[in-house]
């Protein structure tokens, strides 16, 4: 089943109905065994048409997020490490991506703010002070406050390389900046984890014209889901849980990239599709 967050309230998609869920976000989602409770309570929400439900999807789709923290994982598949690496390879900090991929600590670190990011629909952005620019797509863990994975959505983890690539420790400024993430279009809570055969796709289009599109199965991260969350949950208390991306297999070349005007599309099967176009701040 499929949480949405809209204007009108939460809204949630089984197999065949839609019902509203007349409940605060972080109180609706931060617990334990949320398949189960979404199950046995949809006598109790108040059901809404098909028709009105797409309306709402289409006119006021938030993102799924609250409270929660947005943090994300690196390096953990093989391709994300090249990437990196090259990258870095003209500041002599190469090595550093080699040494994670194969250590036993993951490389974490923190992403967004609620405030800062984005939902399917809105404008994603790349730094005015940055050359190079790509988008990551990642299968994103929400993880309640007692550290379980309870639910999947779609993140782009938008990246400066330019700007990382100058020094590894830049790696905040290439991160962290306004609508530098982007989660959507719903929470997908199945009532068992998701398929590792999973497939990610990622398609940039401008002006109409494709500019990159490929695939890859979940199955190929190096790291497993809940070894991600519990590094993450080992000294960090999350009041209301959070969300963590789980990295990347997916790079533009190294001649790419990203303009304003660019439209990501992010697929992930069961949990949905991510749609964003590329502006820049503005103040």
């Amino acid at each position: 089943m499929k949480l949405y967050k809209t204007i009108r309230g939460n809204l949630l998609q089984t197999e065949d109905s839609y019902y509203i869920v007349h409940q605060n976000w972080d109180e609706l989602v931060n617990r334990d065994g949320l398949h189960d409770y979404l199950s046995n309570g949809i006598e109790s929400f108040k059901p809404v048409s098909e028709k009105d439900a797409v309306d709402w999807i289409a006119n006021g789709l938030l993102p799924p997020i609250s409270s929660q923290e947005v943090w994300a994982a690196g390096v953990t598949y093989f391709r994300s490490m090249e990437a990196r690496m090259e990258e870095a390879k003209d500041s002599g900090g190469a090595d550093l991506y080699d040494n994670v991929y194969h250590a036993d600590r993951p490389e974490l670190f923190f992403k967004a703010l609620p405030h800062r990011v984005s939902g399917h629909g809105q404008p994603v952005n790349i730094r005015k002070d940055s050359t190079w620019n790509v988008p990551e797509p990642e299968l994103t863990l929400f993880i309640n406050s007692f550290g379980t994975i309870q639910g999947y959505t779609v993140g782009n983890d938008m990246s400066s390389r330019s700007i990382e690539g100058e020094n590894a420790l830049y790696l905040p400024q290439a991160k962290i900046y306004e609508r530098s993430a982007a989660l959507g279009p719903c929470l997908y809570v199945p009532k068992t984890s998701i398929d590792p055969n999973t497939l990610i796709e990622m398609e940039i289009i401008r002006s109409g014209e494709p500019m990159y599109r490929d695939s890859v199965k979940i199955s190929r991260m190096k790291r497993s889901l809940t070894e991600l969350a519990d590094y993450l949950y080992r000294e960090c208390n999350f009041t209301y849980g959070s969300y963590l991306m789980t990295g990347t297999c997916l790079v533009p070349p190294n001649d790419f990239t990203l303009k304003v005007g660019d439209e990501v599309v992010i697929a992930i099967d069961s949990i949905g599709t991510l749609r964003n176009t590329v502006g820049h701040y503005h103040g």
